[in-house]
């Protein structure tokens, strides 16, 4: 795999900001719905995930910056310190292996790469493996069996509060998947070892998220935005109006004189983030009035307000 720094095409000092906006960017232009016989594309769309899976997550970008983890997030072998560019050492494994760290398995293809790693490593038949014979012999490659793609719709409600989900897999087999903190649609999980097996061991389980639509909720980044009902009564005289929230109901109090459009932030009642702090909810006043009411007519004609309310609007 290759450094997700080079795989999202930002620099090691980007902010966080960065590169999520980076990732939305490659995972847009290369989404699955958009590029299903682009398989170019596809794999494009993977690594993208992949390397934002790692970088999105502080423990594990700190740890690959150290050098602990390699960009696949397993240890580095023989504590390698990845790193890229100028003056660091590099870990020789990760040039040629598909991201498994146990028995240093590579995939079809990389045997060459791999011997000639473990020839300038350990020398001529270099004895890595049962069975070495001499020569680049005693490394032994094993295809691992092919990934499985699955999607999964999860619920808006479920998509906020991080619940964890039911897959069932291939086979019926069913596993419970935990939501990553600060996700998005496109998102995509990797389940080790749950796709198809191989002589080298079972592939993976790649599961894309998406997020249901919601009847009244509207996602806006890490906030959820709510156009909230009011009668005229109410936002003239003041009220305390019961309104939902994605964590359930809750009472909001609306000032004498609130006019249709006033926006109420609720805090952490939002979407998770990568940190593990959750956004806002903002709840914007909308004033119903009744289409064919003769009293709220007879009033308005009997009473006259003299503002002028569009006068910023220079007309």
């Amino acid at each position: 795999m290759r450094d997700p720094y080079q795989v999202l095409g930002v620099t090691r000092t980007a902010s966080d900001a960065e590169i999520k906006k980076a990732y939305r960017k490659l995972a847009k232009e290369n989404h699955p719905d958009r590029n299903a016989d682009n398989a170019k594309k596809l794999e494009v769309f993977k690594e993208a995930n992949s390397a934002y899976e790692l970088l999105s997550d502080a423990d594990k970008k700190a740890r690959f910056d150290r050098g602990e983890i390699g960009p696949d997030g397993n240890p580095a072998p023989y504590g390698g310190g990845f790193r890229s560019g100028g003056g660091a050492r590099s870990d020789p494994f990760a040039r040629a292996s598909r991201g498994q760290s146990a028995g240093f398995e590579f995939g079809t293809g990389a045997a060459g790469v791999a011997d000639d790693l473990f020839s300038e490593l350990f020398g001529k038949g270099g004895g890595f493996g049962s069975g070495a014979t001499g020569g680049n012999a005693g490394f032994r490659t094993q295809q691992k069996g092919s990934d499985v793609v699955y999607r999964l719709t999860v619920s808006f409600e479920d998509a906020a509060n991080l619940a964890p989900q039911r897959v069932t897999l291939k086979g019926g087999r069913t596993v419970e998947v935990k939501l990553p903190t600060g996700f998005e649609a496109g998102r995509q999980l990797r389940l080790a070892g749950q796709g198809e097996p191989g002589p080298g061991g079972n592939g993976d389980a790649l599961v894309t998220l998406e997020v249901g639509r919601h009847r009244f909720f509207v996602r806006d980044g890490d906030d959820i935005r709510l156009a909230l009902p009011v009668t005229l009564g109410e936002a003239v005289s003041g009220a305390k109006v019961r309104m939902p929230t994605i964590t359930g109901a809750v009472t909001l109090t609306l000032p004498p004189g609130t006019s249709s459009g006033r926006v109420f932030r609720l805090k952490d009642r939002g979407f998770s983030r990568a940190d593990g702090s959750r956004g806002d909810q903002l709840v914007t006043v909308a004033i119903d009035i009744p289409a064919d009411d003769a009293a709220l007519r007879d009033f308005a004609a009997s009473w006259a307000d003299a503002r002028e309310v569009r006068r910023e609007l220079s007309v």
